[in-house]
């Protein structure tokens, strides 16, 4: 019997700007497609086949990492076998991926389809990984474990906890960037004040306090450093995000407050403190528990966007916003997308030719997955293609991920065909 696989794509994108709402239906499968009239001097992807590392699996939500400017997309993926699990990865470049290395094996780790490993690079080259580790019996009772390879991923450290708290709860969505040429930036949700009564789209805050928001450093000798809790009440299972900006690492999650107003928050680390966090937009949602639907961010210079899945006014929309000061204030949102088939699992990339936003709707019962272009200031979107149709229903088809390179997009996302999750790779090649 084959092993189950669970992959997780993996990069650190570059960011953006912003633009006007677009709310047409994509209407081609696969074919690139714009809904709306753009200049002759536009920018239009035409979509080809993208071959993956491994054929069957989840690939959940996690980020590519680009160093030295030049993208070299690691994807990591979890096989399960019997009641244990390995990570494993492989790199794509020059048209081909690489021999496929494990970075690690065992049979307490905590493995789902929101909560994910990611895999990061540092200047130096070293590459560095996480993946969550059960501390107790209880369903939401894990910590996340830390590695570091200085050879390209041949050999690995002995794992450390990010978290040394100690206690039986949740601990993890995670994001990684590089804070220096050979320190790691990692930022998490820790549950430590919890009680551990937490889980993942339930109710929360059972008989417990509030999920919060850390972050760290760690030398290449897995030595921790600058410790700092940033936010004491967060949305307990959304992922965070996080993106280098030309002020410092960008971090967006969603916020939580005692009215159960769920906006998305963002701060910076600036030098050795993290800014105030203040909300990106006031949506004024009130939601009584987790939606497992975090937000998206990418940086350029002092240019950033974000963008987020809101329900306020029981609408569910997609929000795209853009700051030209570092994060510090938002222009208005726009609205990519609403309506009760929009699902979210948004994910963002921005390169010289532009924005590019991905996410996920379900409509009559069939998932489909979109992605539109926008210039680099929003102010136009240049295209909007319906990737694919999906077999695959509600979790099962996990986290969509998009990457960036030379000639355009890439996209990965999970099906479900005869029972069996696969994945699915399309590349959307730029043409003048």
């Amino acid at each position: 019997m084959k092993p189950a696989l669970l992959p997780l794509l993996l990069l650190l994108a570059v960011a953006c700007d912003r633009s006007t709402p677009s709310t047409d239906a994509p209407v081609q499968t696969g074919a690139a497609t714009s809904t709306q009239a753009a200049p002759t001097t536009a920018t239009l992807a035409v979509a080809e086949a993208w071959s993956l590392p491994t054929g069957q699996g989840l690939w959940p939500r996690s980020r590519i990492s680009c160093a030295h400017q030049t993208v070299r997309s690691c994807c990591p993926w979890i096989e399960t076998e019997g009641d244990g699990h390995t990570l494993k990865f492989a790199r794509y470049g020059k048209g081909g991926w690489s021999e496929a290395k494990e970075i690690a094996r065992g049979n307490d780790w905590f493995v789902n389809w929101a909560d994910t490993p990611h895999l990061a690079v540092t200047p130096d080259g070293a590459l560095w990984a996480h993946w969550l580790k059960k501390s107790a019996k209880a369903p939401y009772a894990y910590d996340v474990a830390l590695v570091r390879s200085g050879d390209e991923g041949r050999t690995w450290s002995q794992p450390v906890l990010v978290n040394d708290d100690g206690t039986p709860t949740e601990h993890g969505f995670v994001s990684l960037w590089p804070a220096s040429r050979d320190r790691l930036g990692i930022a998490w949700l820790d549950g430590r004040n919890s009680g551990g009564g937490h889980g993942h789209g339930g109710a929360e805050g059972h008989g417990g306090g509030a999920m919060t928001l850390r972050a760290a450093l760690f030398d290449a000798t897995l030595k921790r450093d600058g410790e700092r809790e940033i936010d004491t009440m967060t949305c307990d299972c959304c992922q965070t995000d996080v993106a280098l900006g030309g002020r410092g690492p960008l971090l967006v999650y969603r916020d939580r407050t005692p009215d159960e107003i769920r906006d998305i928050a963002i701060t910076r680390l600036q030098g050795d403190a993290w800014t105030p966090a203040h909300p990106v937009h006031a949506d004024g949602w009130k939601m009584p528990a987790c939606p497992v639907n975090g937000p998206a961010v990418a940086a350029d210079g002092d240019a950033a966007i974000v963008a987020w899945y809101t329900a306020a006014g029981d609408m569910p929309a997609l929000k795209l916003a853009r700051s030209s000061d570092a994060g510090d204030s938002f222009a208005a949102p726009l609205t990519v997308d609403q309506g009760m088939p929009v699902q979210g699992r948004v994910d963002l990339a921005l390169d010289a030719d532009g924005a590019w936003m991905l996410w996920m709707r379900e409509d009559a019962g069939v998932q489909s997955l979109h992605l539109a272009h926008y210039t680099t200031d929003l102010a136009r979107e240049q295209q909007r293609v319906e990737v694919a149709r999906l077999q695959g229903r509600g979790r099962a088809t996990g986290f969509a991920q998009l990457a960036l390179g030379d000639d355009g997009a890439y996209v990965v996302w999970t099906d479900v065909v005869d029972g069996k999750p696969r994945l699915q790779g399309q590349h959307y090649r730029l043409v003048p």
